[in-house]
């Protein structure tokens, strides 16, 4: 009996913000791209367009707008604007540089997702609070788009939800997976299995 054919996400991060944002608990800035950013947004349409895709969603912030502003203009689909796709909210961290973090709270920026699970980011998100409004959006796309190509635009941060809700693990876990300014993670999901089939790919850089 052969195999079902999976639904395959296309989990994609947005380009490189402006410098000024670099460093920085940006959450719910609503920030613009660099330039570099724009360049990694037409390459990233670029790929895209290789892709055999049947529809796609989208944040509602700025920055993943401009990302896939170059998809849209070369003729792919419209994205579906989730609100709930938006990036985690960091509380009292949000505008603050990865120092600033650990000069004021004591805390290493790179132990946001295990400070964020344990409520230890004041004033942020709860956990359980960001699990629950992405995992409606991912349980939408799944029953619309059975055995279809989707490609969700949103964040670093909700990748890694994503990615958490898919795998059924802890978001903690998930910093073991890099995910870079307009990357592409692919997924396949089956009721009974997840198979992730490319990880943090970014075509700017890993595509000549």
């Amino acid at each position: 009996m052969s195999r079902p054919t999976p639904t395959r996400l296309y989990l994609v991060r947005h380009g490189e913000v402006e410098e000024r944002y670099h460093r920085i608990f940006g959450g719910r800035i609503d920030m613009n791209l660099s330039s570099e950013g724009s360049a990694q947004a037409s390459r990233l349409a670029d790929y895209l367009k290789t892709q055999s895709l049947h529809g796609a969603y989208a944040s509602p912030m700025k920055r993943v707008h401009q990302t896939f502003a170059p998809f849209t203009a070369a003729g792919g689909h419209q994205p579906r604007i989730m609100n709930d796709l938006r990036e985690v909210d960091f509380g009292d961290w949000t505008g603050l540089g990865w120092e600033e973090v650990r000069e004021k709270f004591g805390k290493r920026a790179s132990d946001w997702l295990e400070l964020l699970e344990h409520g230890a980011i004041p004033n942020a998100e709860s956990a359980h609070g960001y699990r629950a409004r992405v995992q409606p959006c991912l349980r939408h796309i799944l029953a619309e788009h059975e055995a279809e190509n989707i490609a969700v635009f949103c964040h670093g941060g909700v990748v890694r939800q994503l990615l958490a809700l898919l795998l059924e693990l802890p978001l903690s876990r998930m910093r073991m997976f890099e995910i870079d300014y307009a990357s592409v993670t692919i997924v396949d999901w089956l009721p009974d299995h997840t198979e992730i089939q490319l990880l943090n790919f970014a075509p700017w850089r890993d595509r000549s």
